[in-house]
């Protein structure tokens, strides 16, 4: 559309240059007329495309503000999303380490049982509290363990529901996304298309303008308004008498030819426009099928 908008303004630029030329200055009355209206309806027209590149201009902007406003609030979702990932991704390597810990004091746990009971009917009180006093450590700690394990595992599940239901959210939220982008986009180009018709309507009426004026442009009534205008008078010049300087007599005056009226038909008919052989046929003033558009 931005592109659309440059070639627009370009040829308004060239079009309101072509409107300033000289076109047809020799001409007068009601051709001239009907050219300096083509020069002013085309110097409107230029207008009109200016006028069309600003609006898609606009358009464009509108285009862009809504990308910019989708962007960021993509950027937003994806920031949380990458977040909760992050947090859950080290806390799951956190929960299998407290479960390696956990099963491993576990079996330190089992091993000291084993060698209390396997010792249990020793006579070395010494050993069997020290035995004793080894697996109630261990005990202890396997307990630890499991609670630190237990922990985690309780941890680990409430992150991941936050994640499952930020994850939801995002999914929706993208769709809903796309749903606004394809409908915003159609709608502008919708808009688009309508701008450029309406620059068709437009530049028909006022070139309509122009087929009025030449209408009103009469071939016989600028002929007469030359005629009117260039002409010298109403009688020819007298022609030139012979006049002897050594004579005494002068020639008699010889009273010039009457003025005759012009023949009727000294103009041929006037000359019909042609199509070079081609087959398209354009309408003229003098169809009696012409009529005037009207939208």
């Amino acid at each position: 559309m931005k592109a659309r908008a440059s070639v627009e303004e370009k040829y308004a630029k060239d079009l309101l240059g072509l409107s300033k030329k000289v076109c047809g200055h020799n001409e007068i009355n009601t051709l001239k007329r009907s050219l300096d209206m083509f020069k002013l309806q085309t110097e409107h027209v230029s207008l009109t495309h200016s006028q069309l590149a600003h609006s898609m201009r606009e358009e464009a902007k509108k285009l862009e503000d809504f990308r910019e406003r989708q962007r960021e609030a993509r950027k937003k979702v994806e920031q949380q999303m990458d977040f909760l990932h992050k947090q859950k991704s080290a806390h799951y390597k956190k929960t299998m380490d407290s479960k390696k810990t956990y099963d491993q004091k576990c079996r330190d746990r089992e091993e000291a049982d084993q060698n209390m009971n396997r010792n249990a009917n020793t006579n070395n009180t010494k050993q069997m509290d020290k035995l004793y006093s080894k697996a109630q450590s261990a005990k202890q700690t396997a307990e630890e363990a499991d609670r630190v394990y237990h922990q985690n595992v309780t941890i680990m599940g409430s992150i991941r529901d936050e994640w499952l239901a930020e994850h939801i959210n995002a999914c929706e939220m993208f769709e809903n996304q796309a749903t606004e982008r394809i409908t915003f986009l159609r709608n502008t180009l919708w808009t688009h298309l309508n701008q450029l018709s309406q620059q068709c309507v437009t530049s028909d009426e006022l070139y309509e303008e122009v087929r009025k004026s030449l209408e009103l442009c009469d071939v016989q009534e600028d002929i007469g308004h030359i005629i009117n205008l260039r002409r010298t008078g109403e009688k020819p010049p007298p022609p030139v008498t012979y006049d002897n300087f050594y004579s005494g007599q002068r020639p008699p005056a010889v009273a010039p030819p009457p003025r005759l009226p012009p023949p009727i038909g000294r103009r041929g008919p006037l000359p019909l426009p042609t199509n070079n052989g081609e087959d398209i046929i354009y309408s003229t003033v003098q169809d009696g099928v012409y009529s005037v558009i009207k939208y």
